[in-house]
């Protein structure tokens, strides 16, 4: 008789940020159906307690039939990192030192309880979770989640030009061209390749990022969460690098458990009552916050629009930013609403919305690209200035907004890229024809 083929466990391991769970989820649900693996998903303590907080124990493993759950610990187990307390270079060492021991311990935990990892799946910024890999003799993969055109660029960072892009960092009309992609300004480059001040709290991400490429020498592949439909030239640069690369992009999914708590306001009923693609959604995701100029100049843009709007603010936000102008947003005759956290996929697949006014990141921007809702485009940092590019340049679903010099956006402007998406103009129906089309 044939001996059985052995199944695959494999362990992926997220940072406790809403952006990576998401992301990690879906290519979790995407592993399970398409190999048939056993996974186990793996985030902080913290983490795992705001996804399920319903659990009476914080460590307490959840499984939902097809994926389980089963946190380690980074030693904030509690009240999680908070920034205002400690410096976010102090966490990540903690993180390192905590997250490294107590993996270790899980994965052991595992192979008693019979079962044993096969593989180790990591997001950017745990590089430390190769080592764990190694020591229990397993492979270790990298799952990137931003776009392979980020990717590449980092690579190329990496590898001749970190010099010049230094070099002209602060002027963001600068035009930089590298090796098979389409010309480049500063202002399109992932933002911590131009943070050149040590005494920024971002100064060492671009440490990070130089570790994540020597780390890459030591694991089988990788997987990026986009498509060759989407990122054809992207990616055949990444292969070029002799770099083991799978594109594994799918239709997001749902989340297990967000970690913000979803609004009891009834906004899907609000939707129902707008006319098809006249709703603008805005949301700048789960960890941006906008100053209150930029509050007050959205709201001036949306009033004068006179578009029907759906805006989240977090309450995080909202405490610090918008109590101030809370009856004014209320009272715009019932045109608007705004929430504190919101279902982003139920929203951009509802036929009301026509328009989502976004910070580019990349899970926003799948999602959007997956409901075929064309995009105004104001990045914060990060890769998002890169999203933004592709939206407008590559794909042309949408258009990238201009900022003042304190970085907000002006209501005048905010008006002038919602007509331009959502006008009656031949700039506007090709914006909406693309989204819907974009091959996905």
């Amino acid at each position: 008789m044939a001996e059985k083929k052995k199944q695959h466990h494999l362990l992926l391991v997220a940072s406790p940020l809403q952006s990576h769970i998401n992301q990690c989820f879906n290519l979790a649900k995407h592993l399970t159906s398409s190999t048939g693996a056993a996974v186990t998903f793996s985030t902080t303590v913290y983490g795992h307690r705001r996804m399920f907080p319903s659990i009476s124990v914080p460590q307490q493993e959840v499984n939902d039939g097809l994926i389980t759950f089963k946190p380690f610990s980074d030693g904030f187990d509690v009240h999680g990192y908070q920034p205002e307390s400690m410096d976010v270079k102090e966490y990540i060492t903690a993180l390192r030192t905590n997250g490294q021991r107590t993996l270790s311990t899980l994965v052991k935990d595992l192979a008693a309880g019979g079962r044993p990892v096969t593989c180790i799946i990591r997001a950017p910024f745990l590089e430390w979770v190769v080592d764990v890999a190694g020591e229990h003799g397993v492979p270790s993969v990298l799952y990137w989640i931003q776009a392979a055109t980020a990717f590449i660029t980092y690579y190329h960072f990496f590898h001749g030009f970190e010099s010049i892009i230094r070099t002209h960092s602060v002027d963001p009309l600068f035009t930089i061209q590298l090796p098979g992609l389409q010309p480049l300004q500063i202002k399109d480059l992932p933002s911590f390749l131009t943070e050149t001040s040590d005494n920024s709290p971002y100064a060492f991400f671009i440490d990070s990022f130089r570790e994540l490429f020597q780390v890459l020498k030591r694991d089988v592949a990788v997987l990026m969460n986009s498509l060759t439909a989407l990122e054809t030239e992207a990616l055949a640069l990444v292969l070029s690098q002799r770099l083991k690369v799978f594109a594994v992009g799918s239709c997001p999914l749902a989340s297990p458990g967000n970690m913000f708590k979803e609004d009891e306001k009834k906004y899907m009923e609000w939707l129902d009552t707008k006319e098809e693609g006249s709703v603008v959604y805005i949301s700048f995701g789960s960890l941006s916050v906008m100053k209150k100029e930029q509050i007050l100049e959205m709201v001036k843009g949306l009033k004068e629009s006179k578009s029907p709007y759906l805006w989240v603010v977090r309450k995080d936000n909202k405490e610090k930013e918008l109590l101030d102008i809370e009856g004014e947003e209320g009272d715009h005759d019932g045109n608007g609403m705004v929430v504190e956290w919101c279902s982003q996929v139920k929203v951009l697949a509802h036929r009301a919305v026509g328009c989502f006014v976004t910070h580019c990141g990349w899970n926003s921007i799948l999602e959007s690209l997956a409901c075929g809702v064309p995009m105004v485009c104001v990045p914060q940092w990060n890769d998002q200035g890169m999203n933004a590019k592709l939206v407008e340049s590559l794909w042309g679903c949408g258009v990238r907004s201009e900022i003042n010099g304190d970085g907000v956006v002006k209501g005048e402007e905010l008006v002038r890229c919602l007509e331009s998406v959502m006008g009656d103009g031949e700039k506007g129906v090709e914006i909406r024809t693309k989204a819907k089309y974009v091959e996905r």
